[in-house]
């Protein structure tokens, strides 16, 4: 008789995050001569290629979901359906998803109703307000009401997820976003030329504004507030790190557009931006991935939202949350700035915080323990 082929493991990614943080998965699995079935929504093609590239990830599956101006119920219904379609294809052994995107609930959602078991990386993270953020709050909460594994970043959110009696397996992991940085900075990436001259070893603030909850006033008052930082600090620089979605991006150029000392990009490639992130002097940012990237890489962070589900990084001293009251925001910046001691201090807090760099490893490890593939 001819043995039935392996049942793959399908990793599943549409935003250039959830593939920074699955491709060392992803890695891990294949060193281990495991069939991982890569599927990507499409959402963040042209963002997720410089990762893929890295990491020497292919696509299997390209869904190309995703339309211009899309709304989150054509994004879940469209994802529910097409993830759904390429489970019946593929017959995968377990889903594996990554964090709290749309996609990850519709790819939670559509293997809960086939039976497929789900492997969640970066489990647990909480800030227990269901509209900050809005709506990853409700997408992580659901997706840990059907995983079978979570894979915890740190303790605190394991221990989120005990206290919720989550069904499944708590595994402590780390994060891997540590293990994508490492494998990054050892391939020495460069930052784009007029990026180096503009910067040309002088200290920087490094900026990014893209979230829902910063939209409608709150990016103009985050942006005020650093055109504010350069007058008070006639030697300082400002990169920032923009949102392809005007509505992000506008506000951005119209008050920094005929500053000399400031400089608005689209969005870099990964690699280009750690390694501009590496040389920051400061990061005022309301990304959660930042949060995670700055400590790694002993870059005091500054976070721009009114709660975080990332407290680690606040309680080792390495990152605080500011809002985006615009007078706190620029006092905060001015005083990282001029006191080197405090910058030091922030920088040195949160190296360790987020795990040694095998993480991947660890999650691959359990999957091919426990999963039917």
């Amino acid at each position: 008789m001819t043995a039935e082929p392996p049942r793959p493991i399908a990793v599943l990614f549409g935003t250039r995050p959830e593939a920074i943080k699955l491709a060392p998965v992803i890695r891990a699995l294949q060193e281990r001569d495991a069939r991982p079935l890569v599927i990507s929504t499409g959402q963040h093609r042209e963002l997720v290629e410089d990762i893929l590239g890295v990491f020497d990830v292919e696509v299997d599956e390209d869904l190309d979901l995703m339309r211009p101006e899309q709304s989150l119920d054509y994004v879940l219904s469209t994802a529910l359906t097409g993830i759904g379609e390429a489970i019946d294809r593929h017959d995968p052994a377990v889903m594996v998803v990554q964090g709290d995107t749309t996609s990850a609930l519709a790819a939670s959602l559509a293997a809960f109703h086939r039976h497929v078991p789900l492997a969640h990386v970066e489990a647990g993270l909480r800030s227990r307000r269901l509209d900050l953020p809005f709506p990853e709050e409700l997408n992580r909460r659901v997706t840990s009401l059907i995983a079978r594994w979570h894979f915890a970043p740190t303790e605190g959110a394991a221990e989120n997820l005990r206290r919720e009696e989550v069904e499944g397996e708590i595994v402590v992991t780390g994060n891997t976003v540590v293990d994508a940085l490492q494998h990054i900075v050892a391939t020495r990436p460069e930052i784009p030329q007029r990026v180096a001259a503009f910067v040309d070893d002088r200290p920087f603030v490094l900026a990014t504004a893209h979230r829902r909850e910063s939209w409608g006033g709150g990016i103009a008052s985050i942006t005020r507030a650093l055109s504010d930082v350069l007058a008070a600090e006639a030697q300082m620089r400002l990169v920032f790190v923009t949102h392809p979605n005007p509505v992000a991006r506008g506000p951005v150029e119209e008050i920094l557009g005929s500053q000399p000392r400031a400089l608005v990009l689209d969005a870099l490639d990964y690699p280009a931006f750690v390694e501009l992130l590496r040389r920051a002097t400061v990061v005022v940012s309301d990304s959660g991935g930042v949060q995670e990237e700055g400590p790694t890489l002993g870059v005091p962070v500054l976070v721009t939202r009114a709660v975080t589900e990332r407290p680690e990084g606040v309680e080792a001293g390495a990152v605080r949350v500011v809002g985006m009251d615009p007078t706190t925001v620029r006092e905060a910046t001015l005083e990282l700035l001029r006191s080197p001691a405090t910058r030091d201090a922030m920088a040195n807090a949160g190296r360790h915080v987020y795990g040694d760099g095998q993480s991947a490893h660890r999650i691959a490890d359990v999957l091919l323990r426990d999963a039917a593939c």
